[in-house]
């Protein structure tokens, strides 16, 4: 699995792949529908493997919490942020990244990330073994 191309459009519910760049917007495919529309620079826009979660130490990049929440999880859902306390979202995360920075990263964000975590696990996004494989042949190719 990659993030690479996966966006968050604030204010538009789910995930989209990067398309193709036009003269002021660039053209995003929703997951779930496949259909195309454009997004435009006033719309805040977040690629996915861009994300780090603050830990008391460093920052950790998303794909690296997705990882550790799909190893907890056996590789199936986990907790609905919609039906879940703030306590509950709390003691999850605190579960997979027990060093996160509790001061600046919010519920808010902790959501974010569990409700990304199912939709990529619902869509069979969450293959980790290619990417590994993928990133193994980059690197021998850059080498030579």
């Amino acid at each position: 699995m990659s993030l690479k191309g996966i966006l968050s459009i604030g204010g538009k519910p789910g995930l989209y792949k990067h398309i193709a760049q036009s003269k002021n917007a660039i053209i995003v495919e929703d997951i779930v529908s496949g259909k195309r529309i454009p997004a435009y620079a006033t719309a805040k826009i977040s690629a996915l493997e861009d994300i780090q979660i603050f830990t008391e130490e460093d920052e950790v990049p998303l794909i690296d919490v997705l990882k550790k929440i799909k190893e907890k999880e056996n590789g199936g859902e986990t907790l609905d942020t919609k039906k879940a306390s703030s306590d509950d979202i709390k003691l999850k995360l605190e579960e997979v990244l027990p060093n996160y920075d509790k001061d600046r990263v919010y519920v808010s964000d902790m959501k974010k990330i569990f409700s990304w975590y199912n939709f990529l696990q619902n869509h069979d996004m969450l293959d980790f073994e290619e990417e590994t494989e993928e990133t193994e042949k980059e690197e021998i190719e850059e080498t030579k």
